[in-house]
């Protein structure tokens, strides 16, 4: 299982096997993705002893992120899926982060950007609180709303999902309920051209 997340401020790469790291490249960025992802998926394969061939499974994340890094991960994720005739699945980056450190229990993430923050809730790897967008602030309220005063772990904000985490948990989904699809939860900021 060869896992990838491009979505935040990093781009990392993870070769994992039989639920054991074999390799993990990361490195903290919020530009350059797309010059540096092929060689770091290059120094994981040699790092594990994985010839591309051995994969049998791409996992990547679907956002939400920076529009750009969640494009240049779903792109070379799905090409490399394609040339080696593999599935490819795609995680939600708020579900990658909640779960990454198990499913069991409540388990919240939040992803705070300069113009939108998104929040997402599971209670046994089951969505409670689907990935949205949210008023800056307003997770508070929409948490405690559903976990009615039980405890829950919050991921985030400021931090980049865990690549190794990923490749392990990935193995387990199913790609069919995982479609590798960007995750665009607000609409994009366009000017369109004055009608006169």
């Amino acid at each position: 299982m060869l896992a990838i997340d491009s979505a935040l401020d990093a781009c990392s790469v993870a070769i994992a096997r039989d639920g054991e790291v074999l390799s993990h490249v990361s490195e903290q960025m919020n530009r350059g993705q797309a010059e540096r992802l092929a060689p770091m998926v290059r120094e994981a394969a040699a790092q594990a002893g994985v010839a591309f061939d051995q994969i049998d499974r791409v996992a990547v994340t679907t956002g939400p992120g920076s529009f750009t890094g969640v494009r240049v991960g779903l792109s070379f994720a799905r090409a490399l899926a394609l040339s080696i005739d593999k599935p490819c699945i795609g995680v939600s980056t708020l579900e990658a982060l909640a779960l990454e450190e198990g499913e069991d229990g409540l388990r919240a993430a939040l992803i705070e950007t300069p113009g939108a923050s998104y929040l997402a809730l599971y209670e046994n790897r089951e969505a409670l609180i689907a990935p949205q967008g949210v008023e800056r602030g307003e997770h508070e309220s929409l948490l405690a709303e559903a976990v009615r005063g039980r405890p829950f772990a919050l991921k985030g904000p400021g931090v980049t999902a865990n690549a190794a985490a990923l490749a392990v948990r990935a193995s387990t989904l199913d790609p069919a309920r995982y479609p590798s699809d960007p995750t665009y939860l607000r609409a994009p900021h366009v000017t369109l051209p004055s009608a006169s």
